[in-house]
């Protein structure tokens, strides 16, 4: 049965953030559908460009939707996911060395990168555990 307006839906999202000044970590959950998320501009990108497998923390708190690509990300402690279409990233680690990605499947990642301003919800609800 399909969702209607009135029920809620929700897309996968995984995020990652800082455990403290120099650790990134990741957690999986999911951002529900319909809700207004603020954000002034966004912008595309395509290929993998110079941090592929070198650590970085996220250039500020950013959405990034995958278009097409899948790409293993691993955090501080060698922890990985991985990240495809259909599964948005909501990067917050922000400080530290970060993360580092690998392109897994070919070498094409397209993606769009949005913005969040400061303190704006990204309406992030994590697994239970």
């Amino acid at each position: 049965m399909a969702a209607t307006d009135n029920e809620s839906t929700f897309i996968r999202a995984i995020r990652l953030f800082n455990t403290n000044e120099t650790d990134c970590s990741f957690e999986t959950g999911k951002i529900q559908t319909r809700n207004k998320i603020e954000a002034n501009y966004f912008f595309c990108q395509t290929g993998t460009g110079d941090l592929e497998n070198i650590p970085h923390p996220a250039p500020r708190r950013q959405f990034v939707v995958t278009l097409k690509g899948r790409l293993k990300f691993t955090v501080t402690n060698g922890d990985t996911f991985i990240l495809e279409p259909g599964i948005i990233l909501l990067a917050e680690d922000t400080s530290g060395p970060g993360h580092t990605w690998e392109v897994t499947d070919g070498n094409e990642w397209e993606r769009i990168y949005i913005p969040l301003e400061p303190g704006n919800d990204p309406h992030f609800i994590r697994d239970s555990i």
